[in-house]
């Protein structure tokens, strides 16, 4: 009895120092990228147009905006479809399900190099759209399709069979009780993995510098060549004559995830209250 409370008490102590230690770590290096960046932030870095002496983001911020959203119009419908299917059609446990679900997990474990190395070579060489907007964005949609397809699956399965049931109880059909009756649960579930998708896409530099290219300027077209701005921040530190510029455009992609997380979560409670 005193060894179990001896444990009990070792392993109380190890979940506070473990929270400790990650809670400090996340609020180091956001209060470091804060102190270094919020000094250097000015409006020049906001002008319309990129130049050798003002340095805007706002180009690769509208790139990134645009990026992120085509990325997400590709892999969101194909993902969720995808997890309905498995869910909801497929046979339960077939081996089907079984080799799609293990190779969702191999992509999704898969370094982001790999991805633009294939990009390069099937969208820029190969289907010869080179570096642009679009290459860019069908690249980090492969990326963001399983993590997408894994999430809204595990959400769907959460969904209990006997909401299922009293639909079909009710004389609806599979379709409309999928669309009526289990997607709606499931809502917040699959929000959690757009909301991953979208901070990949966000911060993503290794594939898009093989795809997408590292021009300034804003684009006009999905053909074009496009700097996000993780890109943007891997330029400027790369000269080495620009850090402080460089901590400033880190400082505005913080505030970006930050607020993309703040409004999916704002969007579920909302949807969940509806539902309730």
């Amino acid at each position: 009895m005193k060894y179990q409370k001896i444990s009990a008490i070792l392993l109380r102590l190890a979940v506070y120092l473990a929270s400790i230690i990650t809670v400090g770590a996340l609020l180091f290096v956001v209060g470091y990228i804060l102190v270094q960046g919020v000094p250097h932030l000015s409006f020049k870095l906001f002008e319309w147009k990129y130049t050798t002496e003002n340095l805007s983001l706002l180009p690769a911020l509208l790139n990134t905006i645009l990026m992120t959203g085509l990325s997400l119009l590709i892999a969101v419908p194909l993902g969720v479809f995808a997890a309905i299917y498995l869910v909801e059609y497929a046979k339960r446990g077939s081996k089907l399900v079984r080799v799609i679900r293990m190779n969702a997990e191999t992509l999704a474990g898969i370094p982001s190099i790999v991805y633009g190395l294939f990009g390069m070579l099937f969208f820029v060489t190969a289907l010869k759209l080179g570096f642009s907007m679009l290459s860019g964005a069908l690249t980090i949609s492969i990326m963001i399709l399983p993590v997408i397809l894994r999430t809204s699956e595990e959400a769907l399965m959460s969904v209990p069979d006997s909401f299922r049931e009293g639909s079909f109880g009710l004389g609806a059909g599979r379709l409309r009780t999928v669309f009526r009756v289990v997607l709606p649960d499931a809502i917040p579930g699959i929000l959690a993995g757009v909301i991953l998708g979208v901070g990949r896409a966000v911060g993503e530099t290794a594939a898009l510098l093989y795809t997408a290219g590292t021009s300034s300027d804003t684009v006009s077209g999905i053909t074009d060549s496009a700097r996000t701005l993780s890109v943007h921040m891997y330029a400027l530190s790369q000269e080495g004559l620009y850090v402080d510029q460089t901590y400033a455009t880190a400082v505005v992609l913080l505030i970006i995830v930050v607020g993309i997380n703040a409004l999916s979560a704002m969007v579920a409670k909302r949807v969940t209250r509806r539902k309730i």
